[in-house]
């Protein structure tokens, strides 16, 4: 009779864990408008993102754009689309927008969603390209001594692995886009940024993808 009891005891801790399925719907277009356009530089009415639902066992968790990266054969990136209430305050009715948000990362196992916070991303400025672990992209650093930063980030990692100020910030005459997309090499790991309009510089990113913590099979959705 004991030996049954420890049988009854112990046998859940090896049931199998909840397997969990991750999926994205259709790409479709919705109405945007840039965050920083004005009444005379908003020309165009039709201007438009692209947006996909994020499932986790067919339950709408987020709404994405953009492609999506693959960081391992379980963890991706990709970014947030966000639904803003534009309506003012003498608005009587709410009026939503579509803008692109933060990154996030999707663990295909657990179905584990994690908000990426990027240093100095913006969400106007900074044009994410991946390669591995590693975001590199132009950043904005809002303080008194504000400056247009290049950037790369390790997910995981607590500090930027290059931050190096590479022009003035907020510029009255800036251009559009502020800089182009960070272009990766793979012998030795090497990154290239460039302000439109300026110099590009050439980085040496140190460091491995071992930070990168992929849980276990645990049911937290």
């Amino acid at each position: 009779m004991i030996c049954g009891l420890a049988a009854l005891q112990v046998s859940p801790l090896f049931a199998a864990p909840k397997v969990h399925i991750v999926s994205l719907g259709p790409s479709r277009k919705v109405a945007y408008t840039e965050p920083d356009a004005t009444a005379d530089s908003k020309v165009d009415e039709t201007s438009s993102l692209r947006v996909r639902a994020l499932y986790v066992d067919d339950r709408l968790k987020e709404w994405t754009t953009g492609d999506v990266h693959d960081i391992t054969d379980r963890t991706f990136a990709v970014r947030r689309a966000l639904r803003i209430n534009d309506a003012l305050p003498t608005d009587k009715a709410p009026r939503w927008v579509w803008q692109p948000g933060p990154w996030l990362t999707v663990d295909r196992v657990t179905g584990h969603i994690t908000a990426l916070h990027l240093p100095y991303f913006d969400s106007v400025v900074s044009n994410v390209v991946w390669y591995r672990d590693y975001a590199a992209y132009c950043g904005v650093a809002t303080t008194i001594r504000g400056g247009l930063y290049a950037m790369v980030a390790q997910v995981g990692a607590r500090r930027a692995v290059v931050q190096k100020q590479i022009g003035p910030w907020p510029q009255s005459d800036r251009f559009v886009p502020v800089c182009q997309p960070a272009v990766w090499q793979r012998l030795p790991v090497r990154v290239t940024l460039k302000p439109t309009g300026g110099t590009a510089t050439t980085y040496s990113v140190l460091g491995s993808s071992s930070i990168v913590e992929e849980g276990d099979n645990a049911d937290d959705n």
